[in-house]
């Protein structure tokens, strides 16, 4: 036990000052949180716009991006690094399209959640199915998502501090649990925002990492440009790591670029932020600070893996290639440097808690708020309560699940992004812009959204090799769309009255 100590001291004190941080900010504000639904669920529409964008930017660049994506350019090459890109070009999209837009009329409608937002801007006899419907669909993707995230921090904690993945898995699933259940959306975003400021400097310090340990960029660039590692297949990389299109089709690239990147103008846990913003100001602020945030973040981690070959033993690398779930840790653990190991498990901590946090409260939203508290209404003083029995309930769960996770960090959250997008942003697109849309078009394309992306992944996509390459999203997102439109278009009837369309659009 001592040698244990003596080991791992400096990242073990580390680790323990930033969780103990966390816990005290979500502790600070639980009385603050409890004093109603409002508070509790978007913490009065009253937070600061760089609080906000911090927040935005750690929730998105989650355990996916800093363990699952960068591990994976391990197998795809930097290649691999445009799908910062395209996530960068999909968070200026949701900040510009998307959050001044949802920020004015989920006000105006004293909207809470997103799912009663679908149901106070349709406003007819379907909208309750709506609502009902796309809290069942946060509660079915939302599960991929979360085993996807714990699974990748649970493997970093096995990689450099020898820690059991099970124990792993519950630390970071119960304390992340324990500070969201304790202060609300108020502890979700002052911790996010601390979150990244340190995911912002560890991005950094990560990349930095390869090129130190091969002697300088022209070493490292040398060793990765003419590899002997193999790929999956058995046969030599060459100069693949640094070939565009040599290890990975651009069109697998694009698919979970467009799955993972999209969920920042559909996933519930993203839009939920521009609710919670102070003022105009602030947005303006977020609109331009947080893309920076998120761009400069992904340029650093996303090409990561391809670098760490400069790293790997032959022997080493004919694993990683299997695991690149676990290329992150492994880094780390050759680096060996106790300070610099700290420092990135606490920003790798971070980038996991950051977005399971935010997915947490979201969850128990769903269920109490929309689904519940619609069913079998409720007094106002039992919702807080049983939002956070839901959430401890729902992430024992996740916990079980991550013991036995379905699939690979990048594929899980992937699939969860691509349901999402699908199934939610026309409603929200058409909610925000079209007059014209109609209730019966956003409960069509939630449903076709769900169904093709399922029908396309297990049904299809697997099954034909000349569509492997197909991400669900794609088909998913193009169907629903145009279901959305065409379903509007066909039924004029069922748009909402001209004084409510006045009262959203403020006319």
């Amino acid at each position: 036990m001592l040698d244990y100590l003596s080991e791992h001291f400096m990242v073990l004190f580390l680790t323990t000052i930033y969780v103990g941080g966390c816990l005290y900010v979500g502790w600070y504000f639980k009385k603050k949180a409890s004093e109603g639904v409002e508070g509790y669920y978007i913490a009065k529409r009253a937070i600061p716009g760089w609080v906000v964008s911090l927040a935005f930017f750690s929730t998105s660049a989650s355990t996916n991006t800093y363990i699952g994506q960068a591990g994976k350019s391990f197998q795809y090459g930097l290649s691999w690094a445009w799908m910062g890109f395209i996530w960068t070009v999909f968070c200026v999209i949701s900040w510009q399209l998307l959050g001044p837009k949802m920020r004015f009329q989920s006000a105006r409608l004293k909207s809470f959640t997103i799912p009663d937002y679908f149901h106070l801007r349709y406003k007819s006899d379907l909208a309750k199915t709506i609502r009902i419907l796309s809290a069942f669909i946060i509660l079915f993707a939302t599960i991929w998502y979360m085993v996807g995230i714990a699974k990748g921090c649970a493997h970093v904690l096995t990689s450099v501090l020898d820690i059991p993945y099970e124990w792993g898995a519950l630390a970071i699933i119960f304390i992340t649990c324990a500070y969201t259940i304790w202060g609300g959306m108020y502890s979700v975003l002052w911790t996010d925002a601390i979150q990244g400021i340190i995911m912002f400097g560890v991005a950094i310090i990560m990349l930095m990492l390869p090129f130190i340990y091969a002697g300088g960029v022209e070493n490292l660039m040398g060793k990765i440009s003419q590899t002997t590692h193999v790929t999956k297949a058995g046969k030599p990389m060459g100069n693949g790591l640094v070939t565009f299109g040599n290890l990975v089709s651009f069109l697998y690239i694009l698919g979970i670029g467009m799955a993972v990147g999209m969920k920042q103008i559909a996933e519930p846990k993203n839009l939920i932020r521009f609710y919670s913003i102070d003022n105009a100001k602030s947005m303006r602020f977020a609109m331009i600070w947080t893309p920076v945030f998120l761009g400069i973040s992904l340029v650093c981690v996303m090409g990561l893996g391809a670098l760490v070959h400069g790293m790997a033993t032959q022997e080493e690398a004919a694993y990683l290639i299997n695991n690149t779930d676990e290329v992150v840790g492994f880094m780390l653990n050759k680096f060996d440097n106790p300070l610099i190991n700290g420092i990135c498990v606490a920003g790798l901590f971070a980038a996991g808690m950051s977005s399971l946090a935010s997915v947490i409260i979201i969850i128990g939203t769903a269920f109490v708020k929309d689904i519940w508290h619609l069913i079998s209404p409720m007094p106002e003083n039992k919702i807080i309560p049983r939002t956070k029995w839901f959430m401890f309930i729902y992430c024992i769960l996740v916990y079980i699940l991550t013991l036995f996770p379905m699939a690979g960090i990048v594929e899980l959250t992937a699939f969860a992004g691509a349901v999402f997008a699908a199934s939610f942003f026309p409603a929200i697109f058409g909610g925000l812009y079209l007059k014209w849309g109609t209730d019966v078009a956003a409960l069509s394309s939630m449903i076709v959204g769900m169904v093709v992306n399922i029908v396309w992944r297990f049904a299809f996509r697997f099954e034909y090799e000349g569509l492997k390459d197909i991400h669900e999203i794609i088909p998913a997102f193009l169907i629903a769309m145009v279901t959305y439109l065409v379903v509007s278009w066909l039924t004029p009837s069922r748009r909402p009255d001209e004084e409510h369309l006045k009262g959203i659009f403020a006319e």
